[in-house]
């Protein structure tokens, strides 16, 4: 494991279809992949515990309306993305 601003960090190994690697390598060059990566993972991460809480909310209270969805929508992006919603 390497020490470097973010924190402690480790290589690891992964596979992805080399169409894929040639795209995000054309997006970011080659020392811009662990960064990239690591926000993709990230963000991926954040999705996972939003429809996590989801799952549990609609477990509970049944599902969820398209004034709450809408709600949420507006708190987590603000107003301007309520217009592609209903579009």
């Amino acid at each position: 494991m390497k020490r470097n601003r973010a924190g402690v960090t480790e290589n690891i190994s992964v596979s992805m279809p080399s169409e894929l690697v040639s795209e995000l390598r054309s997006r970011t060059g080659r020392r811009g992949l662990s960064g990239y990566i690591t926000e993709a993972v990230r963000h991926q991460l954040a999705m996972d515990g939003l429809a996590e809480i989801v799952a549990s909310h609609e477990e509970k209270h049944g599902a969820l309306t398209e004034q709450e969805v809408e709600a949420a929508r507006r708190e987590l992006f603000g107003d301007e993305n309520t217009e592609q919603g209903a579009a």
